[in-house]
């Protein structure tokens, strides 16, 4: 058997197997086990994120053997309808992909198998998946609005995009329409820690949430990142290994950074971000990796976690609201990035910002202080 990547190897099969997206795929069991099936629906979402699955998944089970059934055939055994359904050779299961055919001419050609009868007889549907559906045209659209103001009896209409506002109004009007959101952090890494462990790779928890953040939102580009992090070390998974094949600038200079910050070293600073532009990294990217790396600060602050902590050191010097602080800096440096002639030297004014923020002095430092200030006096007058 010829390999397979894990996009691919690791597409779900069954709705309980989409990741994060429980409120639409409950809904369409639902759906199904009440016998309340429209006959035309609209998926909408980012890349990645399930539309294109969540409609084969639903083609099966209107069509599985065993059903229409909210749980179409998933194991080994198959039904020879969710079989062919899978091979992409069911005649009940159309997919058109409208980015390469988006003409009247395409969908009028399409059209001519509308009436066709289901094969395998009463109760079960033929469906339209159409991919990409915001690429057809405007009078491709009008061909295909008759047929759903009028739609033959067991015909379903799937319309996957990620630009609904360029579909007509009127098609909008005669479909359900589900949003699909993008895919939560935690949602992805605990995927792909569940992969790792069933593929028999060892990993470090952070490798794993750096490619759920590097992945945004999308569970498919998650499984193409740790395809290509595997590929360089199929056997384990570590933080080091995943920056370095990703592209990632290391923690270790941003800890230097906020460190030389602290003293208030701007040569210095300035001299780690000059070397890791050389180094090959772009200034948006290296802004963002300052983001990141802010973000897991302040988590392990707001949890008072820092006697114990890697970042220990940086975490005594800089308070939650100092952290808060250089985050908005940061953001407004990456809004000025999006416009800026001086990108470079926008980069540059926000590390000598951060290196001279005035730092925040909290109540209890302020009581610490007076206490030694007052110990200070007291063995004065002993004397």
């Amino acid at each position: 058997m010829s390999y397979l990547v894990f996009a691919r190897k690791w597409r779900p099969m069954s709705f309980d197997d989409v990741v994060g997206q429980e409120h639409i795929t409950n809904t369409i069991k639902r759906m199904i086990s009440t016998s309340k099936i429209g006959h035309s629906y609209i998926f909408t979402g980012t890349r990645g994120v399930g539309k294109t699955t969540t409609a084969r998944i639903l083609a099966r089970a209107l069509n599985c053997e065993s059903g229409p059934t909210a749980i179409p055939c998933d194991g080994e055994e198959k039904c020879s309808a969710c079989e062919s359904a899978i091979k992409g050779s069911n005649f009940n299961v159309i997919e058109f992909d409208a980015a390469s055919n988006s003409g009247v001419n395409d969908i009028k050609q399409l059209m001519e198998s509308v009436n066709y009868v289901p094969v395998g007889g009463v109760g079960k549907f033929r469906v339209f998946l159409i991919d990409e559906a915001h690429s057809l045209s405007s009078k491709a659209w009008e061909s295909l609005l008759k047929t759903l103001e009028e739609p033959p009896a067991n015909v379903l209409f799937i319309f996957a995009t990620t630009e609904p506002e360029k579909i007509l109004q009127t098609i909008i009007s005669r479909s359900i329409r589900f949003d699909f959101r993008p895919i939560s952090e935690e949602a992805i890494f605990k995927q792909l820690a569940k992969i790792c462990v069933a593929e028999n790779i060892k990993f470090e928890d952070n490798a794993l949430r750096l490619i759920s953040q590097k992945a945004n939102g999308s569970m498919r580009d998650s499984l193409s990142l740790l395809e290509q992090v595997r590929s360089f070390n199929s056997k384990s998974f570590k933080e080091s290994d995943t920056r370095e094949v990703l592209g990632m600038i290391s923690t270790e200079t941003y800890e230097k950074i906020l460190n030389l910050a602290n003293e208030r070293k701007i040569p210095e600073i300035l001299d780690i971000f000059d070397k890791t532009l050389n180094d090959g990294y772009d200034i948006s990217e290296f802004i963002e990796g300052i983001l990141t790396f802010l973000r897991t600060l302040l988590f392990f602050k707001i949890k008072g976690n820092t006697a114990e902590n890697k970042y220990g050191d940086i975490l005594q010097n800089y308070s939650e609201g100092d952290i808060l602080r250089i985050c908005e800096m940061v953001s407004a440096t990456q809004k000025e990035l999006q416009y800026s002639s001086f990108r470079r030297f926008a980069a540059e004014r926000l590390l000598v910002k951060i290196a001279n923020i005035d730092k925040t002095i909290t109540i209890s430092q302020v009581l610490d202080f007076l206490k030694e200030s007052e110990g200070g006096s007291n063995s004065q007058l002993v004397e």
